[in-house]
């Protein structure tokens, strides 16, 4: 199909508010599991580059860098989801014009966060290593690579808020292209960076953060392209375009909550990494690089929970709860089964998948350990994330907002404290813990997916469609 002689895939053109649930889950979720892969390997290529560069007691402090790259990331999360919760509801009710609107003010507000997020963390990265109690000897290798990676974040900020658009209209392709375009030029140019290849600058690990910066402009440009071009069923175009204060109030609001999910969640990872570090750095590095290897096998969960979560916006908007309902179910299934098989994998060969990173036969003794107690809870983790992107696109992120509150600061950081400090545990204690709240999220999420509240969220303008907002509330129970 053709838009002004531009060709549309089917991207741009399926009605997923029609037909087989299931297949429009797979049809929307594989190309995300795909660019899954490729986002997690960035962290761990940088990871195997400090291991191998400088040794494992490296991994740690750029480990720490990584998770306050990752907080920068997840404090303008919450924009996305609220983009993402409008953009969903008013494809489904067939109001492009809406839908492009609200695409440009996410855009704006993304675009004035993200300069103020990145000129603070680079003015202030050592002082931020040092707050988390990492090593003078860890610090030194890694301040420089932190202020590379805060500029990275607000140039992946651009990335991902134009894939977020795209994801919600139903396109799913174009960010898988343009994460795979960006990630594999960060493989292909970081090691010319870190030994000064072809004349280039030697930069030891901060040029792997800084080749992650150079790549991440390309996807950018990709995502931006497809947008500006008409091949999406979005458009991107300045004409008539103004601020709307109360429609970025609206994404403010709704994705309030879901910043605060993710900051909760980043926060709460830097007090575990405090709990950590005065074990030493060995125990710091078995952390850091458990938790990447964990993240790694989060590729199915975090696909799948985006599909699940455009195509229950799509349905809500166009008045399909049922459909909206028996998706999320499908989606959680399927992610049970992908992170079990990979759980199974992390707990059969840990010691392979640790080797690939330090041959320090101590570090990996240690780490094993780690790993496998975080492959058995990632099962849980992965129907978790499951079902707060559902719920966040269908505009209910108060709700994830308190299941990561009840999980994380009630019980993982009072229980990773009482068990590293006042058991025999010690450092593992920590990874007990971190367990221990993957489980509880997931039960809480299971039960509150029960009640149908989630399918009652408002979330279009009242002057949106037809005029009258939302279609009508979906009556409670089944």
């Amino acid at each position: 199909m053709r838009r002004g002689g531009t060709r549309r895939s089917a991207y741009a053109t399926r009605d997923l508010t029609t037909g087989d649930a299931r297949r429009n889950l797979w049809f929307l979720a594989w190309p995300q599991m795909v660019a899954g892969l490729f986002n997690a390997s960035d962290q761990i290529v940088d990871i195997f580059w400090a291991g191998r560069v400088a040794g494992f007691g490296a991994i740690g402090g750029i480990g720490v860098a990584q998770a306050y790259g990752q907080l920068i990331m997840m404090a303008r999360m919450g924009l996305d989801v609220g983009m993402q919760a409008v953009i969903a509801r008013a494809v489904g009710a067939r109001d492009i014009a809406l839908a492009n609107h609200a695409m440009l003010q996410a855009f704006t507000l993304t675009a004035l966060l993200s300069v103020a997020l990145t000129a603070l963390g680079v003015a202030f990265a050592p002082l931020l290593l040092r707050l988390v109690g990492v090593s003078e000897a860890a610090t030194a290798v890694a301040a420089s690579y932190l202020q590379y990676q805060f500029v990275s974040a607000g140039v992946q900020s651009f990335r991902q808020t134009t894939g977020a658009a795209l994801q919600a209209s139903g396109d799913s392709l174009t960010p898988m292209k343009s994460t795979i375009a960006s990630r594999v030029l960060h493989l292909v140019i970081t090691p010319f960076l870190i030994f000064g290849w072809l004349g280039l600058p030697e930069m030891g690990i901060a040029g792997a953060a800084a080749a992650n910066a150079a790549a991440q402009v390309v996807g950018v440009v990709w995502n931006f392209q497809v947008l500006a071009s008409g091949s999406s069923r979005l458009r991107l175009s300045l004409r008539g375009y103004r601020l709307d204060f109360p429609l970025m109030g609206r994404i403010i609001r709704i994705g309030g909550p879901a910043t605060a999910t993710q900051m909760e969640r980043g926060v709460s990872e830097m007090a575990l990494i405090r709990l950590v570090s005065p074990f030493g750095d060995a125990a710091l590095a078995a952390y850091a690089l458990t938790r990447r290897l964990e993240r790694l096998t989060n590729i199915g969960s975090q696909g799948m929970g985006r599909a699940s979560g455009a195509l229950v916006g799509q349905n809500l908007g166009a008045g399909q709860p049922e459909r909206a309902r028996s998706t999320v179910k499908w989606a959680v299934g399927y992610v049970l089964v992908i992170r079990g098989f990979a759980g199974a994998l992390l707990i059969a060969f840990p010691a392979f998948f640790i080797g690939l990173f330090s041959g320090d036969l101590a570090f990996i003794a240690a780490a094993v350990v780690w790993l496998r107690i975080q492959a058995v809870s990632g099962v849980f983790l992965g129907g978790g994330q499951v079902f707060q992107q559902s719920f966040n696109v269908a505009g209910d992120t108060l709700a994830p907002m308190l299941v990561t509150f009840l999980s994380m600061w009630l019980l993982e950081i009072p229980l990773a404290f009482a068990l590293s400090r006042w058991t025999p545990l010690a450092e593992l204690g920590v990874a007990v813990a971190i367990a221990a709240a993957m489980v509880a999220r997931f039960a809480l999420y299971g039960g509150y997916y029960f009640t149908d509240r989630w399918l009652r969220a408002r979330v279009l303008p009242r002057s949106a469609s037809d005029g009258g907002g939302d279609p009508p509330e979906a009556p409670a129970g089944r």
